[in-house]
């Protein structure tokens, strides 16, 4: 009986060992694949950062070219050119903010989707990312 006795207790004591190592290998594996998720959030906002960075630039270029076609626009004497010319100005301007607007919604859209194919890889625990405010990016114009 006391061998008995004794036996259990020693596989008891061990399995209580392994224990602690078992939470401790999950608790870091989790750690690693958060950890994991950060690194996509990170590159998503340094990717929207930079998109961000050259639509305000070309938005910008549009409106310091869109001000100066007006000013010559109007610096003309008869009334047909001073029409053609704001005319041509305008389509310029609209025609160049279509395009940063295009080009921020591509740039902005690879992001997000090149991060959620990463946060996927990571197979981090659920709710981990934080993907479900997408929604307030700024979309554009």
């Amino acid at each position: 009986m006391n061998k008995k006795i004794i036996a259990l207790s020693i596989a008891a004591a061990g399995v209580m060992a392994l224990v602690p190592m078992a939470f401790a290998q999950t608790t870091s594996t989790v750690a690693a694949k958060i950890s994991c998720v950060g690194t996509a959030v990170n590159a998503r906002e340094t990717s929207i950062d930079a998109a961000m960075t050259t639509y305000t630039a070309a938005a910008n270029a549009a409106y310091a070219a869109r001000a100066t076609a007006l000013q010559q626009a109007y610096s003309t004497s008869t009334l047909s050119a001073v029409k053609a010319a704001v005319k041509t100005a305008w389509s310029t301007f609209s025609a160049s903010e279509k395009s940063a607007r295009k080009a921020w919604q591509a740039s902005r859209n690879t992001a997000w989707t090149t991060y959620r194919t990463a946060a996927v890889a990571c197979k981090a625990p659920a709710g981990t990312g934080d993907g479900a405010n997408s929604s307030l990016e700024v979309a554009g114009n």
